[in-house]
């Protein structure tokens, strides 16, 4: 189909682009990746990976080394088979930009320009004390109020303030400036796992973005999926509980059963509390937050630490700020 007519079909025929990348939680890859699936979805080309990506290092099997290649962006295509209905084009990526981020967008954007985009959607994660078992919510910024007002009529929340990092928020900065308005879907997650992929928000996201575009989608295999990693995320904050109480000598391990439930500090008890905390503990405590600024994964060990002195509420709000720039 030439430029021109793809351009000049009606507009609710005019397709939607989904840009997923890596990030906390691998939210965007596992609901583009399952849409993919799903929809049966064919490729229809790959974005150059020369001056965006570099190899930063090979891979060993038997003591062999293997031939490095760059990371794959592969665009995905799918032709609604009803009439009027939505279009969807998909751009999943092994990884993002290690270099001219924006450049990487533009480029997108001149060739969704081409097939006549009209929207542009990023999926990603938001951490916060979620516990695994809660449903989580799904924060959303859009390029116009528009669009945000339609993702609010589905029970989304104002993303308020904030960041959003990397290619899933530099996309749509990109596509602002070619005219095409989009959005951001955050689906929430335990911050404690951060690391781990989480196909529960993933389903949140993938459900919401469907109910927007009309596109119907079979969800069981993603809810299986959900319900085994939550298990496991059970699973890990019990552990994590019982190497608390073992470094802190709790003998009622019990009081930390509820994870919504943090121990009471006054005010009082934590400026009491702060000015015993002596001056290697406290150079200790910023090396562990620096760590953890580097690798949200040195999280986990750094509230175990505070906790483990009783200054966490002294901390909270820099703790949660390690999580409060969205991906």
């Amino acid at each position: 189909m030439s430029e021109q007519t793809e351009q000049s079909r009606p507009e609710a025929q005019r397709p939607w682009l989904i840009a997923a990348w890596p990030g906390m939680g691998n939210v965007a890859v596992i609901a583009a990746g399952y849409l993919v699936q799903k929809l049966g979805m064919k490729p229809m080309g790959e974005m150059t990976a020369r001056g965006y990506f570099d190899i930063q290092q090979v891979t060993v099997n038997a003591g062999l080394i293997n031939t490095p290649r760059m990371p794959r962006s592969v665009l995905y295509q799918w032709k609604n088979p009803h009439e009027g209905g939505r279009d969807l084009i998909i751009s999943l990526s092994e990884a993002q930009p290690a270099a001219r981020t924006y450049a990487f967008a533009q480029e997108l954007m001149d060739r969704m320009g081409k097939l006549g985009v009209e929207r542009v959607f990023t999926f990603a994660s938001l951490a916060s004390q979620l516990h695994p078992t809660q449903d989580p919510r799904i924060f959303a910024a859009a390029t116009s109020q528009p669009v945000l007002d339609d993702l609010l009529k589905l029970d989304a929340t104002t993303l308020e303030d904030g960041q959003i990092g990397g290619l899933n928020g530099v996309m749509l900065g990109a596509a602002l400036e070619h005219g095409v308005h989009g959005a951001c879907l955050l689906g929430e997650i335990p911050f404690f796992a951060a690391g781990v992929p989480n196909p529960k928000a993933a389903k949140a996201v993938l459900t919401m973005f469907c109910s927007l575009a009309g596109v119907d989608v079979e969800m069981s295999e993603l809810e299986a999926h959900s319900e085994a990693v939550e298990r496991a995320m059970l699973e890990l904050m019990e552990r994590m509980k019982q190497g608390q109480s073992a470094e802190a000598g709790e003998e009622d391990e019990e009081e930390d059963e509820d994870h919504d439930e943090e121990a009471t500090v006054t005010e009082a008890e934590a400026a009491s509390k702060e000015k015993l905390l002596d001056f290697d503990t406290r150079n200790r405590i910023e090396k562990m937050f620096e760590r953890a600024r580097r690798d949200r994964g040195k999280a986990v060990q750094l509230k175990q630490e505070l906790d483990k002195l009783g200054v966490f509420r002294q901390y909270e709000d820099r703790f949660l700020d390690l999580f409060r720039r969205a991906e």
